[in-house]
């Protein structure tokens, strides 16, 4: 489907006086990300650890969680820390775990089982956690909307300390403390920290109060590899204190001193000393959320882990084995969902299910499935006689609201503007169905069906040269917030061109603009264009600017995200 291209609106005469010492391209980089004072653009280009990571005990109720924990550390009480299955989640733990080992305490780690226990704590837990003689329980990244197995976990004489970073219920637990930045109540300055965030806040103010006599002074920094992971795996805006943590940890994670992580890299055609935030993305974060998609997600936390070199090629191994295991079912799933949606034609939502979807990835199955029909998706299996659902979402349609409207029909549900999960009550998937299509029917008119690519502005061919190359990294790390930057071109003269890759599936280009030229690598292109496409044409190009290094060679290349032909 073609998409639209939304090119970012230009600055003003004004505003390029206002700096006229920056590069007007670069200029419009920072005008688009709202950076529009010369204190926002030093933040953003030049984070500074110790002045925008902000003190841990401006939380309201960080000096309760930490004279509880210390409590415990001297009444040598039994501690476990609850994670969650995803790789956030399993950041957040090791986080934890690492700081109570280096006090030399004794802790146990409980991750729930993603299909059979599902999200967050239960009472079934809490009892568990109990006959095993657990004191506090320490929640990370998850327990905000736990209120009656909190109150379980009191009766059974557990305290407990949640952290957190998701939205509030309209009633929340009767926790000993609340470390959550979302919460209306919180004063904390920066609300977007990923549960690896909060987690790490609880962390830093751990080392804090102890003021040297067991850890050292700045050992939090280390754990700053797995924050960064963390982060970029829960995809919250790369802005603010997270574009510190993340900037930080990519430059421990460089260095890390973790085997596993180290082990987990080779497994990919990465490079631990250059790895980005794309790398990690889509080269860590996989293989981590993997385990607890198709096993269990202790894999990933022991990976994490893991001290010695066999245990950790073999924590490697298995995770990678597993992303394989995750990528052949996740195929496998997309192409059944395709073959039961069939043609598309006016329907503006979609749905797809089948008994034996696994519940770990209908997730991943709804979101790509959303970007190939650039509709709302709802991918469903079932679960001990119950239908258990994922959806993805575009712009035009809040699927989370839309559940709201339709939860008479439905046990459980919960999300966000783009992506939910939800159960479906027994004998009521028919009526849920239409409810949700007549909502999609309401709310999504055709032309946002189209899909939109944004474009940071125009440049020309001239513009694009190393020392650009070299003030783009400044933006580095991109994620939420701060998207890879594109530039468009218009009326390339197509110079030379070849398919490249297994059945010319890539294409390579040579472009001209005046007296400029530059290579353009544009994968996946050379099925749709590569018969299409002659030298002489005229094009215009959607690209980022890469650098391709090969044999010690580094040469400045366009990587194509879409192409015209010129009008």
């Amino acid at each position: 489907m073609d998409r639209k291209w939304i090119v970012a609106k230009k600055i003003t005469e004004e505003f390029k006086h206002q700096f006229p010492e920056i590069n007007p391209i670069i200029l419009q980089l920072f005008y688009n990300r709202g950076l529009k004072s010369q204190e926002a653009i030093d933040e953003f280009t030049n984070p500074d650890y110790g002045r925008d990571v902000h003190d841990p005990f401006l939380f309201r109720d960080m000096k309760k969680a930490v004279a509880r924990i210390f409590k415990a550390i001297e009444n040598k009480e039994l501690i476990t820390i609850h994670g969650d299955y995803d790789a956030d989640g399993v950041s957040a733990t090791v986080i934890l775990v690492s700081i109570f080992k280096a006090l030399d305490m004794k802790v146990d780690v409980y991750i729930p089982h993603r299909m059979s226990e599902g999200y967050g704590l239960n009472k079934n837990t809490v009892e568990e956690l109990s006959n095993k003689g657990t004191k506090l329980i320490i929640t990370v990244d998850c327990g905000i909307s736990n209120k009656a197995e909190v109150e379980l976990a009191t009766k059974l004489g557990i305290d407990v300390i949640i952290t957190d970073h998701h939205e509030e219920p309209p009633k929340l637990p009767r926790a000993i403390a609340l470390i959550n930045p979302s919460m209306s109540e919180e004063k904390y300055p920066f609300k977007k920290l990923s549960g690896t965030g909060v987690a790490f806040k609880l962390a830093q103010a751990i080392v804090k109060h102890d003021g040297g006599k067991k850890l050292k002074e700045g050992i939090e920094k280390w754990l700053l590899d797995v924050v960064a992971i963390g982060t970029i795996a829960d995809m919250v805006p790369l802005t603010g204190e997270n574009r510190t943590l993340v900037k930080y940890g990519l430059k421990v994670l460089h260095k890390t001193r973790r085997r596993g992580i180290r082990e987990l890299v080779n497994t990919t055609h990465l490079k631990l000393e250059t790895l980005d935030s794309n790398g990690v993305a889509f080269g860590i974060v996989p293989r981590l959320n993997a385990a607890g998609r198709v096993d269990h997600a202790n894999t990933a936390y022991e990976l994490l882990m893991v001290e010695g070199v066999e245990e950790s090629k073999k924590a490697a191994e298995g995770l990678e084995k597993n992303n394989k295991l995750r990528q052949k079912m996740t195929e496998k799933m997309v192409y059944e969902s395709k073959k039961q949606i069939g043609e598309v034609g006016e329907r503006k939502i979609l749905f797809a299910m089948k008994e034996e979807w696994s519940a770990g990835l209908v997730g991943l199955v709804a979101g790509r499935l959303s970007d190939f029909y650039n509709r709302p998706v709802l991918i469903m299996g079932v679960r001990e006689g119950e239908v258990i659902g994922s959806g993805r979402s575009i712009p035009a349609f809040d699927i989370t609201a839309a559940l709201v409207k339709s939860s008479e029909y439905l046990n459980r549900y919960g999300g966000h503007a783009a992506a939910c999960g939800f159960t479906v009550k027994a004998g009521q998937l028919d009526q849920f169905k239409d409810k949700m299509a007549g909502l999609a029917d309401q709310l999504i008119k055709d032309d946002n069906m189209q899909p939109r690519l944004p474009i940071d502005g125009e440049a020309k061919l001239s513009d694009i040269g190393w020392d650009l190359v070299k003030q783009l990294d400044d933006f580095e790390p991109f994620g939420m917030g701060n998207s890879q930057v594109y530039f468009v071109t218009y009326g390339l003269a197509v110079e030379d061109l070849q398919k490249v890759g297994n059945d010319g599936k890539h294409l390579r280009l040579m472009v001209k603009q005046g007296e400029a030229t530059k290579k353009i690598i544009a994968f996946g292109f050379g099925r749709t264009w590569g018969n299409q496409l002659k030298i002489g044409d005229m094009i215009d190009a959607v690209y980022e600017v890469s650098v391709n290094e090969w044999n010690g060679r580094r040469e400045l290349q366009l990587k194509l995200v879409d192409l015209k032909l010129s009008a």
